[in-house]
Order: structure tokens, then sequence, then C-alpha cells
């Protein structure tokens, strides 16, 4: 089959336009949060909390009126979707099958399978207490402890992750923001606590890579395949599989200029072909303003600009430092690119101050230095940072510094 002719332009309205992006929010309130999720696929979960969680942002980027309680009644009261993961993102209920396989193979892994000889008695221990007792928290047990960088490093902690990892716990709530572990019948639908075959989970997580990109090269789709399914790489099984997917009609192919085939699934090739052609899949259209009209805030774990990504479609060069000490942080703590129409066009370091109810902008940087003079860019991230403040719980917005400098007065 000839591969679809597309532009870059087309590629990331298309790229941003499958993870709901483009051109605007497009669905309001709880209904809108569980269609996004759905549609994006994953949304990772991060505790920081500067203007918002990294989650929270995500969908409110996505989503008109979105609340943080509309994503927890979706994980811990209608069961909806579940977290999982090393790196932990919101996922479907539906999944879980699939899910029980990558599971399993973490607990075949010689470091997890090491854990569990170490300390088998520790977890038959907690699996007899939260069978009687019902949800707990690592904080609920005392134990030895041994401080790691990012987490609890003390032993009923590392057991407790151990059995959520391996699948034998899951996520029943939250305590403000610490976990609370649960039996995976205690959370689970009945009938989607079953596990799905290897050969049916490999199947799924193929299409999965291939679909939450938007359009992927075969190295990029390789890659995602192997961090869902938990597996090794294995180049030739690999092209094999993406094989099977273009053969089996799952799959087509799409050609970027000059650059190297890109792949993406077939039932979206319609919306491809009518964003090559300067339209709007009905589908993505908004009633309400878009992101011409109102800049967007992307928060640092956005699904489609973190871990190199921003580079390889937008040509925008970020790298979130707020792990970094501050003297080698090139832009700032809790820094968030600026999407305008299907550009990112600028950053702006952020946080909120609660107290005073006023998001602060420590500095706000333009890409282009000429576009100080679009005013309606300027309106666009006024808006935008004006909805961003609002959201957070703020009557007001504070810019202490902009570059280029004459940015200071437009947008205060």
């Amino acid at each position: 089959m000839t591969p679809l002719s597309v532009s870059a332009q087309a590629a990331r309205r298309f790229i941003l336009g499958c993870q709901g992006l483009w051109p605007g929010r497009r669905s309001a309130g709880r209904a809108g949060a569980r269609r996004t999720l759905h549609q994006s696929g994953l949304v990772q979960i991060d505790p920081l909390n500067v203007v918002g969680r990294s989650h929270d942002l995500a969908l409110h980027a996505r989503v008109w009126d979105y609340r943080p309680e509309h994503l927890d009644h979706l994980l811990y009261t209608s069961r909806e979707f579940f977290d999982y993961g090393g790196t932990l993102y919101v996922l479907p209920m539906g999944e879980l099958p699939y899910w029980r396989v990558p599971m399993a193979r973490r607990a075949a892994e010689e470091k997890q399978r090491a854990f569990a000889a170490e300390h088998g008695q520790l977890l038959e221990t907690l699996r007899e207490d939260i069978s009687s007792r019902g949800p707990v928290a690592n904080r609920d047990y005392a134990g030895r402890n041994r401080r790691g960088r990012f987490r609890s490093d003390k032993d009923t902690a590392r057991a407790l992750r151990h059995l959520w990892l391996t699948g034998e716990l899951m996520t029943y709530g939250r305590r403000g923001f610490e976990r609370l572990y649960a039996l995976r019948g205690d959370v689970a639908p009945v009938e989607l606590q079953h596990a799905a075959t290897p050969d049916e989970a490999d199947d799924f997580f193929a299409r999965k890579a291939l679909a939450l990109q938007g359009l992927v090269t075969a190295r990029e789709w390789a890659r995602r395949f192997r961090h869902l399914a938990r597996l090794r790489s294995d180049p030739g099984a690999e092209r094999r599989r993406l094989d099977e997917l273009l053969t089996s009609g799952a799959a087509v192919r799409a050609q970027i200029g000059d650059g190297p085939a890109h792949y993406l699934p077939a039932e979206r090739a319609g919306e491809l072909e009518a964003v090559q052609r300067g339209s709007v899949p009905r589908a993505w259209r908004t009633r309400r303003a878009d992101t011409l009209t109102e800049a967007t805030f992307l928060p640092p774990l956005e699904f489609v600009t973190a871990r190199s990504r921003a580079a390889t479609w937008f040509g925008f060069d970020y790298v979130w430092e707020v792990y970094k000490p501050a003297a080698e942080r090139r832009w700032g703590y809790y820094v968030m690119p600026i999407l305008h129409g299907d550009r990112l066009v600028g950053r702006a370091d952020l946080r909120m101050d609660r107290a005073a109810r006023t998001l602060i902008v420590p500095h706000l940087w333009l890409e282009r230095s000429a576009s100080a003079r679009d005013a309606d860019l300027l309106r666009a991230i006024s808006l935008g940072l004006r909805r961003l403040a609002e959201w957070a719980g703020g009557d007001g917005v504070r810019v202490d510094a902009t570059s280029p400098s004459r940015l200071r007065v437009p947008l205060d």
C-alpha cells in the first residue's frame, strides 16, 4: 500500500489531535475526563504539586471544567480506571487482564524473585493482614527504614510495593496522596480479574504502542511495545510483529518529507488525511476557544512533549529541571511549555502562591523575540495564564520577568 504523504505541520496537528490537545479542549467535566483518559491511553501520575499535579494539569489541558475530584471518582469510586507501573500511569480498568501478563513477567524477574525469597514471611503476613483488615497504607506498619531518594525504603513499604507491582494488590484509594493498598479482588470487577494469555497481551500492547503517539517510527514503536509488555529487546521478533500489523491491515504507513517511515492505526488514517487537507476531523472540533485563541500550558510530564518528543516534533528543547540543583537549571524549577495553535511558542516557570491566591510567573520566555509584536499571541498567553490561575484556585496572575523584557506590560 502506498504510504500516506503528510507535511510536518499535519503530523504535528495529528499527534496533538490524537491526544486531545488540538485544535483545543473538546470535552467537559467528569464525562470529558473519562473520554479523554480512554482517548489518550496513558496519563502519567506525579505527586509534586507546584501549580497542580502533573496528571491533573494534563487533564486540565484537555478538558473544560476539569477538577481533580473527577479523576479521583473515576479511579476510586466508579473503578473505571486504575493506576499502575514503575512509571505510574492511569489506565482503563478494562485493560487489567492484559496488564496481568507484564505483572507476572515482573514477578519472574531476578530482582523481584530475590526479594520474594528473602522476605517471604513478611509478604505472607501482609497478605493475611490485608485480607482480614482491608485497605492499608504504608504508614499503618512499623518497620526497619532505610531512606531512599524518592520513596520510603522501609521493609514493609518495599513489600507492599512488590505485591502491587506484581499484581496481587491494587490501589484502593488515597489518604491525602498516600496510596491505600487492597487485594485485587477488592478493587477490580469480577469479570476483569482474569489474566489474558501472553499472546493476547502482546497483541494488545503492540496495538496500544502503535496508537499512543499517533505517528511512530518502527524504532519508537518497538521501544514503547517493550516498555508496555515488559519484554526484552528482540529486533527480529519486533520487526515481524510490526509487519503483521501492516499485513493484517491494522496499521498503515505514513511518510513525512524524506524522513523515516512512520506508522499509525488504520482506523485513524481518515483523520490524518483530513488534517493533511487542512480540515479538522469532526470528532476533534471544539465549540469553545481553540489553542490559537487561548494558549495551553502543558505539564512537565505531558506525553506529547516529555522525553525528547518536544524536540522531535516541535524543534523545542525541553528538559524538566525540577530535580536538578538550582545552580544547574537553565530555565527554572517548574517550567511548562506553551502551546499556541500547533506550535510550542515559549515556556513559563510557574508556581502557585495559595495563601495569596495568585499564580506567580517568575519568568516567561518566548522562543522567538519577534513574537513579542504578535498581539494575538500575547492575548492568547494572557488568557491561558488566567484560566490556569483560576483552575488552581487563584484570583490573579503576577508576571515577574519575561524574555524579551517588553512582554511584561502586555501580559500584566
